[in-house]
């Protein structure tokens, strides 16, 4: 008889776990969205047999104008704090930027060269000692 503490069966692996189960959704959840189509689709049924007309949706439109009337009154005001933020911004010259960026290109040479000797030698050091080739 096999017990909870039985270590003969293999268990999954989280990635198993998640391959199997990932096209279902769980058990609670797919009873809860069942229960809760059932009266909402008897009442669409029910609302269609009638032919009610849905009502005007003016709380919508009334929405969509506030949006674009205060999009309109702080799109201005925000470009111009950003454009403040930006002229605030000390611009580095034309000799400053030809420096740093040389610079850059520089360290990310130097860079390269030290992950590639790195490599190799990590390729080497596996090769003698761990695979023997």
């Amino acid at each position: 008889m096999a017990t909870k503490n039985d270590k003969s069966t293999p268990k999954q692996t989280t990635r198993e776990r998640m391959q199997a189960g990932s096209d279902k959704k769980p058990r609670r959840l797919r009873r809860t969205a069942n229960h809760a189509s059932k009266p909402l689709g008897i009442l669409t049924k029910f609302i269609k047999k009638l032919k009610i007309p849905l009502p005007n949706n003016k709380f919508g439109k009334i929405t969509r104008k506030i949006g674009r009337i205060i999009g309109q009154i702080l799109l201005p005001q925000f470009l111009r704090n950003s454009w403040a933020e930006i002229r605030q911004a000390t611009w580095p010259n034309r000799r400053e930027t030809i420096r740093l960026s040389f610079a850059v290109f520089v360290f990310a040479a130097i860079f390269s060269v030290i992950v590639a000797g790195l490599d190799l030698g990590l390729d080497k050091i596996f090769r003698e000692f761990i695979i023997k080739v």
